[in-house]
């Protein structure tokens, strides 16, 4: 090969917009890191993998994917983050507030998709859902928005709702818990409804929780959707004070909680395949707005709502989505 043509491919090269990195290399299989902020087995394992069939994608023979499960600790998290960039992985999938932050700490450089974030703006994941700028971007699941929406159809099951507790986690636990108990706060004095909140480590301070909840006269708890792997100690302390529970989780509501309120999960965990392909692709991450989910999804328990004594009017029961007998 000629000198001149030797430095017209080296110019070409150089002139090769980063965001196409990916994109050109063409002989390599991406290399996915999936970060689960929970316990094995979990339903988003599944989802993801649905997701990315329907983009033409199969493990092992287009793309190779590698789960690791935090078992809802933080510096497991942050341990596992510091391995995905240490291998060398082409994207980050992290699930919930735990996996991301400790992705973020992990890499600036190696793109990050919420599979989903909760208050990825309040929290300092992304700029903002439009323009999330850095290596960060995917799926908000909006639990820390909808405070108004819990309450209200709280107030439709218990006649003369005044008292709501709320049991979430401290920042060093779990910093969601912040903007989660905040917008609580404000939909509550709105509502005209006082707020009894509860903010906890972990297991071990439940049971002071429910006793504080139970002499500030709570008619019902919301809970946080970090714990929910500790659904049974929680749905026999709910219990044992008669108080209304209130999960964003429908595997919750299964097991014994009244009611949960959330976005379909399932759905936000299969449509962050999306961005994986888009990143794949070519796009950047700073310039794929993050997404919110359009329909939320409200599941009811009749056996847990009959032990409390709650009658359930059939204008209720027409704006739930999942009836459990």
């Amino acid at each position: 090969m000629r000198r001149r043509d030797v430095i017209g491919v080296l110019a070409t090269c150089l002139l090769v917009p980063p965001r196409r990195a990916l994109a050109l290399q063409s002989r390599k299989m991406p290399r996915v890191g999936v970060l689960v902020s929970a316990s094995p087995p979990h339903p988003f394992a599944d989802a993801f993998r649905r997701g990315l069939q329907s983009f033409g994608y199969t493990e092992g023979q287009n793309i190779r994917i590698e789960i690791l499960y935090t078992e809802e600790r933080a510096d497991r998290a942050a341990q596992l983050a510091a391995e995905l960039v240490r291998t060398g992985v082409d994207i980050i999938v992290a699930h919930f507030t735990p996996a991301i932050q400790a992705a973020i700490a992990a890499t600036r450089t190696i793109p990050i998709v919420m599979a989903p974030a909760g208050a990825p703006v309040q929290l300092g994941f992304v700029a903002s859902l439009a323009h999330p700028g850095g290596n960060v971007t995917g799926l908000s699941g909006i639990d820390a928005e909808i405070g108004g929406k819990r309450l209200q159809i709280l107030k439709q099951l218990i006649p003369g709702l005044n008292c709501v507790a709320v049991l979430s986690a401290t920042p060093a636990a779990n910093p969601f818990g912040g903007p989660f108990v905040d917008d609580l706060r404000a939909a509550a004095a709105r509502a005209g409804i006082r707020l009894v909140p509860a903010i906890v480590d972990g297991v071990n301070d439940f049971e002071s929780a429910f006793a504080t909840m139970a002499k500030e006269r709570a008619q019902a708890v919301i809970v946080v959707g970090y714990f929910d792997p500790h659904r049974k100690v929680l749905l026999g302390l709910a219990a044992k004070r008669r108080l209304a529970y209130m999960s964003s989780n429908r595997e919750t509501v299964v097991a014994g909680a009244l009611v949960s309120l959330s976005s379909n999960y399932s759905l936000l965990y299969e449509r962050s395949a999306y961005y994986v392909d888009k990143i794949i692709k070519g796009a950047r991450p700073a310039d794929l707005p993050v997404e919110q989910p359009t329909k939320l999804q409200a599941v009811i328990n009749l056996k847990t709502a009959r032990a409390l004594g709650l009658t359930i009017s059939p204008a209720l029961l027409a704006q739930i989505d999942d009836i459990i007998e």
